[in-house]
């Protein structure tokens, strides 16, 4: 697999990921987080195209995953402010949003994650509290749960993770 900028020609392949990750979300418990308001619209990911913050995944040539990612300084509005807990790392960190998969390749999430990650050492991500398939995926590529943050799409409340370079060398020190 290897990961790439994603392109206006790619618009109608991720549209149809998108359409496929709402209907596994409802089938998996979770109708809430992008099936009521048909999330994410087209107009935004053409916006993601355009700053350059949208991304695929591409295995034997064809597109298989896509997400968002960008790399700041406070870049997420909504992460300002967290509700029963706090952030482990208050450096600059990337973000991760709007992740989803063809499901004909497993493994395409933790790819895209480790991707990101590998290109910031320090990540923030969320997902609504019914995503329990994200929850698992993030625990599993070593993110710790934060605490609670509220996006401006919805009244649900997101699951706030993080995963920091610092996190996982006092991780290895302990462990020693």
């Amino acid at each position: 697999m290897e990961i790439r900028h994603t392109t206006e020609a790619d618009l109608p392949v991720i549209m149809r990921i998108y359409s496929r990750a709402r209907s596994f979300m409802a089938e998996h418990g979770n109708p809430r987080q992008w099936g009521p308001t048909n999330w994410p619209p087209e107009e935004l990911i053409r916006a993601d195209i355009a700053a350059g913050s949208s991304y695929v995944c591409i295995h034997h040539g064809r597109v298989i995953g896509t997400f968002f990612y960008r790399y700041g300084d406070d870049i997420e509005l909504t992460y300002r402010h967290m509700e029963g807990g706090a952030w482990l790392d208050g450096s600059p960190y990337g973000v991760v949003h709007r992740i989803a998969s063809d499901g004909t390749v497993r493994g395409v999430g933790s790819f895209c994650l480790q991707w990101a990650f590998r290109q910031c050492g320090h990540l923030r991500i969320d997902t609504h509290r019914d995503n329990t398939v994200m929850q698992n995926l993030l625990r599993k590529n070593g993110f710790v749960r934060c605490g609670v943050i509220h996006v401006a799409q919805d009244n649900d409340p997101r699951v706030a993770f993080e995963k920091t370079q610092r996190q996982m060398i006092s991780e290895e020190v302990c462990s020693q």
